[in-house]
């Protein structure tokens, strides 16, 4: 249909993107508003000796300045949300971070103290008034040295620094495949700290009555629900007492998921004065405070027959949290990865560990893909040199081991259970799309040239769903428009066009007279944001469900217009929604059947953990300037299976994003903080280069259709994907350009231009 699923419809919300009216919470006011502003620790690690907050207390405009002893029981502390048992069966070692730091600092930008004044200036001006004496300690910021013996210790529940040791998969096993294997071929898998760059900072403005004893809340978040839940708890009150209102909010990637101090002491400076109070971050302060992302170190191992197949996988895997545990941060590398070891190959066995380390930096979380680029990175990486080993095409080498359509379903060692794919689809499109085949000429006329010419292929696939709660629903109203709410959030993906397509699909109403309301906890019972690429999955889900008691419920209007019993009539999607008696040209439109009861509302809710797998086939081709260690990305092609297509155009968008986060870490970002001191050499754009338009090629881009059986409409998850097939396929091409450059090694990402230069000069 002309509307429906697999339509390519415009976004609806980019004219106000492109106008420049959008609104996030910034551009908000509340009548009487206050400004916050907080003073962040400016070392690494250090005992706080004193704090005297006279001189900013006493500052002009300043209504109020918080430190730790003010909020003494006050806000409870943020934890660890992700249950994990050691593989002893313990829990990890205790840690929780507080909102304003307690008698010690753990990392440069930890809040220290908050100051709410009248104006953002004076704000800012008596922070810096506030005088903290500290004794500085040692700190530590490689993962690696913080496990070594004699290491600065962070935290006293967690004594090496270890946060946890935590294992998955069959063990003996793995070690019997090992023994047994005719090659064992191994790689060093490194993803670098990368910092999550939203185009809008996080920001907060609170307002509380005191006479209903409630909280107003706008937040930057990527779900109202999330925040009101995370507030209630930090707060100590029930959830109903917090009401949080979500605009247009300008890019989240998991950061906007997560629990951060600020929001909490922002919600109690607005109960305190009585008066609404705002906090937005500067760009600075999102370099140091925002939770950062990926830091994983991996020596991957794998087993093969003599025939080149994959017997097993052994992972063992270090994983930097940061200074302190943030909200989903021990599962990032745990549950929410490790269990997809292997990727989609026809693994038999493996075994993952992984260690957690608390280290002088800025906490680490869900980042786009949340585990995943880091794990296929290193099973890519074992794919790749096994390939090498065995003297085979990358490509036919990855073929052969590669799960196959006639396989389904496919239950893995992760415990997952593949329901729909076409591996060799996906690889014969994207060497086509690649030209594979003729990549040897390429290379030979890049060396006539003094250049260097590196192809990288890689096959990955993405958990997305479930997550378990979500709700909708629709409210028609006579005038001839529907509201429609949902507990995800855009974050820039195109909700609103898609959800009105799928709403178009069942009601057949024109997406025109669909309205997407912004995120309000008070508006549905439950809703569980957006993340893990979950969004459409569920949405699609109770979406159709809210449509069908629209219908059922509108079905008593349609009888009294027409004059006939409910059970003679049907619904049809065509004239934009309309009732007609069964084999006559009788109907009433949707609206008008509604008219007859003063409007309906239709809801929608699940309660589960429905996945999907989206995969694919990335391949990189880069080229390389010895001379400098320049790199150019000079080719790209994405074949992508995510299921059935609501829309194309936006979901290309998406995949061309996800890529370009995965170009980025791999080619030219990287966190980095002075190893002796723990002080940020990377704390603004100035030092932290994000990828351009002008480093990108023109992607090729093409979808293979392949419905998932876990939903009604088909659909796989798609926004994550694009990173976690990128960052293997560019980290393989400039893996295969720096070999044929002669490099006796091959550093870890980014490969900046001295980084590459470097190695080709083996020094």
């Amino acid at each position: 249909m002309k509307f429906g699923v697999g339509q390519p419809l415009r976004r609806k919300e980019d004219g106000r993107f492109l106008r420049g009216t959008g609104k996030y919470v910034d551009d908000l006011s509340a009548p009487g508003q206050l400004h916050a502003q907080l003073r962040r620790s400016e070392i690494a690690h250090g005992r706080i000796v004193s704090i005297d907050a006279s001189a900013a207390r006493a500052a002009p405009g300043v209504r109020l300045v918080y430190t730790a002893q003010d909020l003494a029981g006050r806000l409870n502390p943020l934890e660890n949300e992700f249950p994990l048992q050691q593989s002893d069966g313990s829990p990890p070692a205790p840690s929780v971070k507080p909102h304003l730091a307690e008698g010690a600092v753990r990392y440069v930008g930890q809040p220290v103290a908050f100051v709410v004044a009248d104006t953002p200036e004076a704000a800012r001006d008596a922070a810096e008034l506030i005088e903290v004496d500290y004794k500085d300690l040692p700190a530590v910021i490689d993962p690696a040295d913080a496990l070594a013996p004699g290491a600065p210790q962070l935290h006293a529940g967690a004594p090496g620094n270890l946060s946890f040791h935590w294992t998955v998969g069959d063990a003996a096993a793995t070690e019997a495949a090992f023994a047994a294997a005719a090659k064992i071929v191994s790689a060093e898998a490194v993803s670098q700290r990368v910092i999550v760059c939203a185009m809008e900072p996080r920001s907060c403005t609170a307002a509380y009555d005191a006479g209903s004893g409630r909280w107003s809340i706008w937040g930057a978040t990527q779900g109202s629900h999330t925040l009101r839940g995370r507030l209630a708890a930090q707060l100590g009150v029930e959830a109903e007492r917090v009401r949080v209102r979500t605009p247009d909010v300008g890019g989240g990637f998991g950061m906007k998921l997560q629990a951060h101090p600020e929001d909490a002491l922002v919600a109690l400076a607005a109960k305190d004065l009585g008066k609404p109070v705002k906090w937005t971050a500067d760009r600075s302060e999102s370099f140091l405070s925002d939770v950062q992302a990926r830091d994983m170190s991996c020596r991957a191992e794998g087993a093969f027959d003599a025939d080149g197949r994959l017997t097993a996988m052994r992972f063992s895997t270090v994983s930097n949290l940061g200074a302190y545990y943030s909200t989903f941060g021990i599962g990032v590398h745990t549950g929410f990865s490790a269990s997809t070891t292997g990727g989609m190959y026809d693994l038999p066995v493996f075994h993952h560990e992984v260690r957690g380390v608390f280290t002088n930096t800025t906490p680490t979380d869900a980042y786009r893909g949340a585990g995943k680029p880091e794990v296929m990175l290193a099973t890519e990486m074992v794919m790749e040199a096994a390939a090498r080993e065995f003297g085979m095409d990358r490509a036919e080498f990855r073929r052969r081991n590669l799960i196959k359509a006639a396989q389904v379903p496919y239950p893995t060692h992760g415990g997952f259970v593949f329901d729909s794919l076409d591996t060799d689809r996906n690889l014969d499109d994207a060497l086509a799309a690649s030209d594979w085949a003729g990549f040897e000429s390429r290379a030979a006329e890049a060396a006539a040239r003094g250049r260097l010419r590196g192809i990288g292929l890689t096959y990955y696939f993405e958990r997305t769903g479930g997550g378990p709660v979500e709700s909708a629903l629709l409210r028609v109203l006579p005038e001839g428009r529907i509201e429609a709410a949902v507990g995800t959030q855009s974050n820039g993906q195109g909700h609103e066009t898609a959800w009105a397509q799928i709403i178009f699909e069942k009601l057949g109403v024109h997406p025109s007279q669909v309205e997407l309301l912004m995120g309000d906890s008070d508006v549905l019972p439950a809703g569980g944001g957006t993340g893990g690429s979950r969004s459409l999955i569920m949405a699609s889900r109770v979406f159709l469900l809210a449509a069908d008691e629209v219908i059922a419920k509108a079905m008593e209007g349609a009888a009294e217009r027409l004059e006939a019993a409910a059970a003679d009539i049907e619904y049809t999607v065509e004239d934009g929604g309309a009732f007609r008696i069964k084999g006559t040209d009788r109907s009433v439109s949707l609206f008008d059947a509604v008219a007859e009861l003063g409007g309906v509302t239709g809801e929608g809710a699940v309660n589960d953990r429905e996945a999907t797998f989206p995969n694919g086939c990335h391949v990189a081709e880069v080229e390389v300037d010895p001379e400098t260690g320049a790199s150019t990305l000079v080719s790209y092609a994405i074949v992508d299976d995510f299921g059935v297509i609501v829309n194309p155009m936006i979901v290309e968008g998406q995949a061309h994003g996800g890529v370009a986060q995965g170009i980025g870490q791999v080619l030219t970002e990287a966190a980095a903080w002075d190893r002796e001191t723990g002080q940020p050499l990377a704390a603004s754009f100035m030092d932290y280069q994000l990828p351009r338009a002008a480093d990108l090629p023109s992607f090729s881009f093409k979808l293979n259709e392949i419905p998932a059986k876990t939903n009604p409409l088909g659909v796989k998850g798609c926004g994550e994907a694009g990173s976690v097939g990128a960052v293997p396929a560019v980290a393989l091409a400039m893996q295969d350009a720096l070999l044929r450059g002669g490099a006796a090694s091959i550093p870890p990402p980014p490969f900046t231009p001295q980084a590459v230069w470097r190695a080709l000069q083996g020094v």
